[in-house]
């Protein structure tokens, strides 16, 4: 229960910071309504080192692909997932609630369906299966790669470093996100589109299920892509 309750307060302060920030951009009469990409990156930046600094009891993962190339690797055990797994969903889910609970009058005077959705979830700037699963492999590949050839990232036990690991997310929504967004974080897309389906959102639309399968399967082969390789070459 330690690393349930731990990696859900994290994943929680993770989606209300980084689901907030895309709020504060791109829903109407926010304060920061129209800053912008930079702005984004930046505070997914941030909600990242808020998440894993709150969260340093069970190693601040706060991403199951994540979890599960520590699990491949051997640096944590197998019979861990679960409740790392389960508290990140959790969180998940949680962080997204309380978002929509924070900007609810500005979801509600927001015409843009597609807007509504970004908040929860991420989207493909051009729809291209193959390419949107790719693109969010490699974003991840490059995340857990990273995290396994930098000793600065991470301690023998699978803690994460907060700073580095949130400028390593900060690049790879810089660089690589533009595509899709860079879920590159199964939890991270999937509750947060589960809480949009069932949470009463003025004006919402569609949840896009025929897309969410692939924040989830892309991070977790570039993540155990990225295990291979540290394999070959570690």
């Amino acid at each position: 229960m330690g690393i349930f309750a731990s990696e859900c307060l994290g994943t929680a302060f993770l989606l209300l910071f980084g689901g907030s920030v895309v709020a504060n951009v791109i829903l109407k009469d926010t304060k920061g309504f129209g800053s912008g990409w930079l702005v984004i990156c930046l505070g997914w930046a941030m909600a990242v080192f808020i998440g894993i600094s709150v969260s340093s009891a069970s190693g601040g993962h706060l991403n199951p692909a994540v979890s599960i190339a520590l699990a491949a690797n051997g640096t944590i055990n197998y019979s861990d997932l679960l409740p790392y797994l389960g508290g990140q969903f959790c969180g998940s889910f949680i962080g997204a609630l309380l978002c929509w609970l924070l900007h609810i009058d500005h979801f509600a005077i927001t015409d843009d369906k597609s807007a509504k959705l970004a908040v929860f979830s991420t989207g493909p700037a051009i729809r291209n299966t193959w390419s949107n699963l790719f693109s969010e492999a490699l974003g991840t590949f490059t995340l857990v790669a990273i995290l396994l050839f930098w000793p600065a990232t991470t301690t023998d036990l699978g803690h994460l470093n907060p700073l580095p690991v949130a400028l390593i997310v900060l690049g790879i929504g810089l660089c690589l996100g533009g595509p899709t967004g860079y879920a590159i974080n199964p939890a991270r897309d999937l509750a947060p589109r589960i809480a949009h389906a069932i949470l009463p959102i003025v004006g919402k639309g569609d949840s896009d299920w025929s897309y969410s399968w692939v924040p989830v399967l892309g991070p977790i082969l570039g993540a155990l892509a990225a295990v291979g390789l540290h394999g070959q070459l570690g």
